[in-house]
């Protein structure tokens, strides 16, 4: 943070969006606690992240719209125990919903980095996804940010609590998944 500053925050903030694994969650409070030593203000500290969010989400968004609608329904009747009724069901529900699920959706994690498929897959217009998107960013990373801006040199102790947040959200698709599985395979056997 001290040698690339605001921009070196948004650089990893965005990649957070291509590369799940590198949570935000981690790189956020830090650059709270880089703010609280001066090395950019707490202002920069929120803009440049949340501009990473969002330049991060844009480039998901448009792979999303490059592949498009009916080649991810090609694509997700080929995965199996999925039926293209599946996919249909759920783009019907995102065009009703989508909005709410990309506001939402920026503050859950890893969903908050595959929210921008399903939003460029059905074209929702990109200027409402951007602002989605930048609203409810700036909402996850106000509370990171601040968190480590505040508890100076214990940011860290902010990561113990996001992973416990994790874990149940990781908990949460392990039990939906698997029901999925098992309604699945009991009504095709």
């Amino acid at each position: 943070m001290e040698s690339l500053g605001g921009p070196g925050a948004a650089l990893v903030v965005g990649l957070d969006n291509l590369f799940p694994p590198l949570p935000s969650e981690l790189v956020l409070p830090l650059a709270g606690f880089a703010a609280g030593r001066g090395t950019f203000g707490l202002g920069a500290a929120l803009f440049w992240t949340t501009l990473g969010s969002v330049a991060g989400a844009a480039i998901v968004y448009l792979l999303g719209a490059l592949l498009g609608h009916d080649r991810t329904r090609r694509l997700a009747g080929r995965i199996p125990l999925v039926r293209t009724s599946d996919f249909d069901r759920t783009a019907a529900w995102f065009a009703r919903h989508g909005g709410k699920a990309v506001f939402l959706g920026r503050m859950v994690p890893v969903f908050r980095s595959l929210v921008s498929v399903p939003a460029g897959v059905e074209r929702m217009p990109f200027g409402r996804f951007l602002l989605y998107t930048a609203a409810g960013s700036l909402i996850w990373n106000t509370g990171f940010v601040v968190a480590g801006y505040l508890l100076g040199a214990n940011w860290a102790v902010v990561e113990r609590y996001a992973a416990f947040f994790q874990y149940v959200v990781f908990a949460a698709l392990i039990v939906a998944l698997g029901l999925f599985v098992a309604r699945r395979v009991k009504a095709d056997g």
